[in-house]
């Protein structure tokens, strides 16, 4: 009883700003505890996502191949008998059927009158009769004479001519063949044109003109 006495006069010598004050202090403690409360952030929300499946449109399939058209093998025809031939004249008009053809047969009656003829053979052209012209200058005649100046510079030499020789037997030129020495060449020209002779070459007995080639050395030994 004396404790509910003393609260009593407690309570009872609060003065109303002190009431306004401790109003005040309760609505600012509520104030901040919902503000508290609407901070607190829950677990965040899990969004789950739908997958579905859609089937892309196919290709329509190819149409099938269109089926060859079959050519109809022609009707056996018998070799006992031969169809006959058929002509498509152009423009309108009837066609005209001419038959089996008709095998040609030559006329031989006549010939079988006159008596056979041989055959005629006709023999290749012969191939003429050459003959090649054949040297006839007397051995004393057939050296030319050694170049002095060779001579002094002992100094050999080894030529290959052709000679051109006319249908007399005559020497008409003469060309080296490959490199030559100026002098000794000029000395073989010279004796060969005017010393040596040949007997011409002749075709089916007939004296021609031709060419014919020799080898002719300059040795010191010889000179």
């Amino acid at each position: 009883m004396l404790a509910y006495a003393a609260h009593r006069r407690q309570r009872r010598r609060l003065s109303p700003a002190t009431l306004s004050l401790i109003v005040g202090g309760h609505a600012v403690a509520l104030a901040l505890l919902i503000t508290a409360r609407m901070e607190v952030t829950g677990p965040p929300e899990i969004v789950k996502t739908w997958v579905r499946n859609i089937p892309l449109p196919q290709d329509p399939p190819p149409p099938p191949p269109e089926p060859l058209a079959q050519t109809p093998s022609p009707a056996p025809q018998s070799h006992m008998t031969q169809a006959p031939a058929v002509i498509d004249l152009p423009g309108p008009g009837p066609t005209v059927d001419l038959g089996p053809p008709t095998p040609m047969v030559p006329d031989i009656g006549p010939a079988l009158d006159r008596p056979l003829q041989p055959p005629i053979v006709i023999d290749p052209p012969k191939a003429p009769v050459k003959v090649a012209a054949r040297l006839s200058t007397p051995p004393d005649l057939l050296r030319p004479p050694y170049p002095e100046n060779k001579r002094r510079l002992e100094e050999e030499a080894i030529l290959r001519l052709r000679l051109s020789v006319d249908e007399r037997g005559r020497v008409t030129a003469v060309e080296p063949l490959g490199a030559a020495d100026p002098e000794f060449l000029s000395s073989a020209r010279k004796h060969l044109i005017r010393n040596w002779r040949y007997k011409p070459a002749t075709e089916d007995g007939r004296a021609v003109p031709s060419t014919l080639t020799i080898t002719l050395r300059f040795r010191l030994e010889d000179a």
